[in-house]
């Protein structure tokens, strides 16, 4: 039996949604690693604070990459952050960031199927960047989470 072919085919404007979406969550990214980097406290607070802190410019640049496509595609860019949890419990700051890295990296990787199939091949590659960056904060993490295993 042949596959259904289909017909769900993304559009701009879906595309749209789904970058503000993710512009929304890089927002959170950034007030949760700055809270979390501000509140970690105990033996690892040094190390988690550099940690906390060195992501951020990651996440801003995600977020003005993002706002600028959004805008190129005839959009406007969300203002509001996604929900932030938080958290004075290290290993708790640390489950929290590796679910949101683990999120963000399925969010990114359908964005990418979206710009592709709408043949915005540029924001496609600055997606893969993205991909990259977040897969290597979800593997640090997974190492600092170690630890308390």
């Amino acid at each position: 039996m042949a596959k259904p072919k289909r017909s769900d085919k993304p559009t701009t404007k879906a595309l749209i949604a789904g970058l503000n979406l993710d512009l929304a969550h890089e927002y959170a990214a950034v007030i949760t690693y700055r809270t979390y980097a501000s509140l970690v406290q105990g033996p690892w607070r040094l190390e988690l604070r550099e940690f906390f802190e060195a992501e951020i410019p990651d996440e801003l640049l995600h977020a003005q990459t993002l706002a600028d496509k959004i805008v190129s595609l005839g959009g406007l860019p969300t203002t509001e952050a996604a929900p932030v949890e938080v958290t004075e419990d290290p290993r708790k700051m640390l489950q929290n960031a590796l679910a949101d890295e683990a999120a963000t990296i399925e969010r990114y990787v359908e964005r990418r199927r979206q710009a592709e199939a709408l043949g915005e091949h540029g924001l496609a590659i600055d997606l893969d960047a993205f991909i990259s960056d977040e897969t290597k904060h979800r593997d640090e993490i997974r190492k600092l989470l170690k630890r308390w295993s």
